[in-house]
């Protein structure tokens, strides 16, 4: 007896879903937000080689009274012209770039990652959410936000859980750089011993200094940064051999692993924002000399306003793309303003007093203040400076977490790092303030923090350790 198998019948199903998408539009706004104002000009000079419909103010050119004048050949004549220099512009600017700003030859960090997630087979919805943690990245490659609060940014609808921006992190810690993507120190150097380069590390080739490297890295920098190789030894269960070097191995990592795509800012900072003292106070306003002006090419507008052909298409597609990019630098530059008017508020004791009467403020604040992401305030502020009274500094200067006094108020993070940097100045040559007096002289002005805070402190402001201090005075 024969089983019969029952045959099942197609059937259509249609399922609701949501995916994280965004607009060409959107996307485009966004990028401009993120770019310094170096990297905006580089952005803008490209576009005005691409694209004929966008011209600067100062370019203007006396367009017809009468564009209805212009005989249907004529217009058409014209029309072909501009599609022919538009052309010209494309072959021009991939053939010789070296008319065009240097910041627009060089590969960003973010370029770079964007360029490997591309070639990738991640789903839409994850190699989104990769994009939006490269964003995050500092500028020495790090993750600048916790995966939980990255997710509280993203609208409840997108239902984004956690094992999914985890796995988003991991595919681009596994990009070049290594160490891309890390969230603190010895997670960085910990990315790049999973698979390192023997030849550029060959310390690595040996499988028992790795392994102690790899320890060493997951559990025991703190020790290893406090020089005593007999508890690391005890730690690690190693000989000292071993030891040296797995410790050699690790010097040879690089802790900032994005700093080889950013350009030190410092050389060429250029402020987007100047503060004033005014009747009523500190007020902020846009630095005129960074902001580009744009308009649409209207002679070539007003010749493509009667043409629906399909030979024109690509045309009024240069048009849209115009319209777009005239929008979102004027939005760039509002989203600034508004941010940097709202940092002016909340630290007007910093404007009239100097760093140590900075205030904590978290990007929070000013986002629940403005009704913005905090994604929107991190990109605002990254590679933004403004011109204050005691020098230019860029905007993420003025973020950070607040440290108890003694009078139980909270000064921020900004103004101990500026007590330090003071202390250290005041010093005598041949006798530097250990952190353990630097704790103590903090506190002596009601400030008191744990003397790895200090230390960490100092490192940021790149003050080495007293003993290197006192040998660097006595040559």
């Amino acid at each position: 007896m024969q089983n019969i198998v029952p045959m099942t019948r197609p059937a259509l199903e249609l399922r609701a879903s949501q995916h994280l998408a965004l607009t060409p539009q959107l996307q485009q706004s966004i990028r401009l937000l993120q770019l310094s104002a170096l990297e905006l000009e580089a952005e803008i000079a490209q576009a005005l080689a691409d694209n004929p419909m966008l011209e600067r103010a100062e370019d203007d050119v006396a367009a017809p009274q009468d564009a209805e004048a212009a005989s249907g050949e004529s217009a058409a004549a014209e029309l072909e012209d501009a599609w022919e220099a538009s052309q010209r512009r494309l072959d021009e600017a991939g053939g010789g770039d070296d008319d065009l700003p240097q910041a627009a030859r060089e590969t960003t960090l973010r370029e770079h990652l964007l360029g490997q997630l591309a070639l990738t087979r991640a789903a839409p919805r994850d190699a989104a959410l990769t994009a939006l943690l490269i964003d995050e990245l500092d500028d020495n490659g790090y993750l600048a936000s916790p995966l939980e609060e990255i997710r509280q940014w993203l609208p409840v609808e997108l239902d984004i859980d956690d094992d999914e921006l985890r796995a988003a992190l991991r595919l681009l810690q596994s990009f070049e750089p290594p160490g891309v993507g890390a969230r603190d120190l010895a997670e960085c150097l910990s990315l790049q011993l999973r698979q390192p380069d023997t030849a550029c590390l060959p310390e690595a080739a040996d499988v028992q200094v790795l392994e102690c490297a790899r320890r060493l890295c997951a559990g025991h920098l703190p020790l290893l940064a406090a020089g005593n190789p007999q508890r690391l030894r005890e730690a690690l269960a190693v000989d000292d051999a071993t030891l040296r070097a797995a410790r050699a191995l690790i010097v040879r990592l690089d802790p900032r692993p994005g700093r080889a795509w950013t350009a030190p800012a410092a050389d060429f900072a250029v402020p987007d924002v100047l503060v004033h003292r005014r009747a009523a106070g500190w007020q902020a306003v846009l630095n005129p000399a960074v902001m580009p002006r744009l308009h649409i090419n209207q002679h070539y507008a007003n010749l493509l306003a009667n043409r629906r052909e399909s030979a024109y298409a690509s045309l009024q597609g240069q048009l849209q793309q115009a319209r777009w990019m005239i929008r979102n630098v004027e939005q760039r530059f509002d989203t600034i303003l508004r941010v940097s008017q709202a940092i002016v508020a909340h630290q007007a004791a910093f404007f009239s007093e100097g760093p140590a009467a900075m205030r904590p403020l978290i990007l929070k604040d000013i986002a629940g203040e403005l009704g913005l992401h905090e994604s929107t305030i991190s990109r605002a502020t990254a590679q933004k400076f403004m011109l204050t009274p005691y020098g230019t500094m860029e905007l993420k200067r003025f973020f950070g977490s607040g440290v108890a006094t003694e009078s139980g108020e909270t000064t921020s993070a900004t103004a101990v790092q500026a007590h330090i940097r003071q202390m250290v100045a005041e010093e005598e040559p041949g006798r530097p303030l250990s952190d353990s007096q630097l704790v103590q002289q903090l506190a002596d002005k009601g400030i008191v923090i744990a003397r790895r805070t200090v230390a960490k402190y100092r490192e940021l402001l790149r003050i080495a350790p007293a003993t290197v201090r006192r040998a660097q005075a006595g040559r």
